[in-house]
């Protein structure tokens, strides 16, 4: 995930409230087994409307999105957020967003970034009155700027910091790598340990007798197998 300091970009407007996610990625192109390729199908069923902005010509090049309250709301897909995000969005601003979103969007450095009603009026009529209105978030003084609407946002301080920093979970995870080894080393022998698997090597041809070949067999791990226990004491 890249860390997230000034976003600056053109503004889409969409002014609609209660955007649910199936809106945002049609349930029949969840089938993927990748978190790319959903962008051509952000909001697949609305791009057929003309007077829908954001499938317009003239804001093929914006990189946020300016919409209503309630943005994200139904389903908890987390495949909404990667839609837009693979759909060339950074950020998106609104009142307010459907909490499991909003959440999925941190998860991936999608930016919400949440105003009051009456800034986000604003950027819509702005966006809609000149499509080459551009908008500046900058995430460490925690403001905006552009279209006539200079204004601070509030975002919890951890979330911010994983922003900033570009952390997923994963690297959340990773940045606590030194107290998981500690608690593997402090476990008893007998018990099975947390390991990283090496890549193992494909499996070879002509495998007889119904025997799997020796890729498929877990690795050995300090004299054990991977992921498989001993037998521990036992009380008689």
């Amino acid at each position: 995930m890249k860390p997230i300091r000034v976003t600056r970009g053109r503004l889409a407007p969409l002014d609609r409230a209660n955007v649910d996610t199936d809106q945002i990625i049609p349930k029949q192109f969840l089938k993927r087994i990748e978190r790319s390729g959903f962008g051509e199908f952000a909001f697949h069923d609305w791009r057929r409307d003309p007077d829908f902005a954001p499938a317009r010509p003239e804001y093929a090049a914006a990189s946020i999105l300016v919409t209503g309250p309630n943005f994200g709301c139904g389903s908890s897909r987390e495949h909404a957020a990667w839609a837009l995000q693979d759909a060339g969005y950074a950020a998106i601003v609104a009142p307010s967003f459907a909490d499991i979103f909003r959440s999925n969007c941190h998860n991936v450095g999608l930016l919400p970034v949440v105003l009051a009603e009456g800034e986000v009026k604003s950027l819509l009529r702005a966006a809609t009155d000149n499509p080459e209105t551009e908008l500046v978030i900058d995430l460490e003084a925690q403001s905006v700027r552009g279209g006539g609407v200079e204004a601070p946002f509030e975002i919890e301080p951890f979330v911010r910091q994983r922003l900033l920093n570009g952390w997923d979970e994963i690297a959340l995870s990773e940045r606590h790598e030194h107290l998981i080894e500690e608690y593997e080393r402090r476990r008893p022998q007998w018990l099975p340990k947390s390991t990283r698997w090496a890549p193992r090597p494909a499996p070879s041809l002509g495998c007889s007798h119904g025997r799997e070949p020796d890729s498929a067999v877990p690795h050995a791990v300090g004299g054990r197998l991977a992921g498989h226990a001993e037998e521990g004491p036992r009380a008689d």
